[in-house]
């Protein structure tokens, strides 16, 4: 008798938004005893084991205005500095001369006023800005470091010195510049300004201090008058997602796809979110949405194929017509996942879901792929020994999963579905092996005990 393969308790490791492993634990049902049953794997994690770190964020350069450092401006702005005498603006100004004396005081005055005017020109921020401008962001970060060398509290140097890290992605330096240059701002008694603002969130967001991000992106994404940014509203719902304010997030996430329904980074988080809480249903809806505004997001393809998976999984015993679409919908999206990361853990991935579906003949010629070579994974191995299995071919069968037991010599599974093949196939020894290696490993499991005495009488002794 036929039975068909479901395999759920998935687990899934990321490394990075796009390495993604996955760990073969899932669980079969058996509906005749002449068929290996599943046992489920009960050090596995099921659904939970995921990344919150989403790596995979639209870029949200900040080419910063300065609004109050320009090439015309003569402003003087005052910094408080170690002398508390420093006066910066953006050309310099040198301080008058008295004339027609050669007297020590003039002398005196003379000397002072040069010292003034070189701590100006030092302390001028006009090069750093001009050059953040044309976005040569080392050559203005190297400039606005100068100055800071010179005068360490200067606050227009410091912003520039933020703004060209972040350009150059050096987002906690950047952080840690926006930051005194806003404190400095603030003791002077300065308005803030909008731009620091708006970067210093980003910079704290991106550099993955999120409890610091988060006041900043509340502040700029709460002004009554500021049209909603979807990527900053984004950057909001991680920094809450990852503070442990997932309704918050959510309701961030939904705010950054109403402002931008094409977010694909937000809608990934709400599909992430709905699997973590088993709603597969609004997951798939999310995660299909995710695929459509951006068809080269290998996670989002992933997820995806995992909640077809996990829905069949539950739906199998009461609707198996609704189970069977959604093993195949499962394929579809394991293929465009293949597209999105090619790779032997998509292919394995591809490879499980038709062996879901029962479609053991593809199943075996995509595995087949990536089981040749002493490097492939037990869990691939596994999978291509069932589909061999399921298509008679047990010599196949036998060796592949023999491969695998090498490889996961701790799984059940491998034995249970080693024992049913070898025991087809007559080879009583190594199936009477194998029931007694899976008996050690799931002494509760009756089938392994079952299988010891229905062999015992015709293995051979050595």
């Amino acid at each position: 008798m036929k039975r068909a393969i479901k395999l759920f308790n998935i687990a899934i490791a990321f490394s990075g938004i796009i390495g993604l492993n996955l760990l073969m634990t899932s669980s079969t049902q058996a509906q005749a005893p002449s068929r290996p049953r599943r046992v489920q794997d009960q050090t596995s994690n099921t659904n939970n084991q995921n990344s919150n770190k989403q790596k995979e964020e639209p870029l949200l350069d900040v080419v910063p205005t300065n609004k109050n450092t320009s090439t015309t401006n003569t402003t003087n702005k005052t910094n408080t500095t170690n002398n508390n005498s420093t006066t910066n603006t953006s050309r310099p100004r040198s301080q008058p001369t008295p004339a027609n004396t050669n007297t020590n005081a003039n002398t005196n005055a003379n000397s002072k006023a040069t010292t003034s005017e070189q701590t100006a020109s030092a302390t001028d921020t006009t090069s750093a800005y001009s050059l953040l401008q044309q976005k040569k962001y080392d050559e203005a970060l190297k400039e606005a470091k100068r100055i800071i060398g010179v005068d360490a509290n200067n606050a227009e140097a410091l912003k520039i010195a933020g703004f060209a890290a972040y350009n150059l992605k050096q987002y906690a330096d950047a952080a840690r510049d926006l930051q005194k240059s806003l404190d400095l701002r603030r003791a002077a008694k300065e308005k803030d300004d909008e731009n620091t603002i708006d970067a210093l969130a980003q910079a704290y967001a991106r550099s993955e201090q999120f409890d610091k991000a988060l006041p900043f992106l509340v502040q700029v994404t709460s002004k009554a008058d500021a049209k909603p940014d979807s990527g900053l509203l984004y950057l909001r719902g991680v920094a809450e997602y990852r503070t442990g304010k997932p309704a918050d997030a959510e309701k961030s996430f939904n705010a950054a796809v109403k402002a931008d329904p094409k977010n694909s980074a937000a809608l990934y988080f709400l599909g992430t979110m709905a699997f973590e809480k088993n709603d597969f249903s609004a997951a798939i809806a999310a995660f299909q949405r995710t695929t459509q505004a951006d068809p080269k997001m290998a996670a989002a393809w992933e997820r995806l194929t995992l909640s077809y998976l996990q829905r069949a999984a539950i739906t199998a015993e009461e609707d198996e017509t609704k189970a069977k679409a959604d093993y195949t919908s499962a394929i579809s999206a394991a293929e465009g996942l293949t597209r999105a990361r090619p790779g032997d853990d998509s292919t394995a991935l591809l490879g499980q879901e038709l062996v879901s579906a029962g479609n053991y003949q593809r199943a075996s010629l995509e595995l087949e792929k990536i089981a040749v070579g002493p490097k492939a994974k037990g869990e691939t191995l596994y999978l291509l020994g069932i589909s061999y299995s399921r298509l008679k071919n047990f010599p196949k069968a036998i060796s592949t999963l023999e491969r695998a037991a090498q490889k996961k010599s701790d799984d059940a599974n491998i034995y249970r579905e080693l024992g049913y093949a070898a025991e087809v196939s007559k080879q009583y020894a190594k199936a009477l092996d194998a029931y007694e290696k899976g008996a050690k490993l799931a002494p509760g499991d009756s089938y392994f005990s079952e299988g010891v005495n229905r062999v015992k009488p015709f293995a051979k002794k050595p």
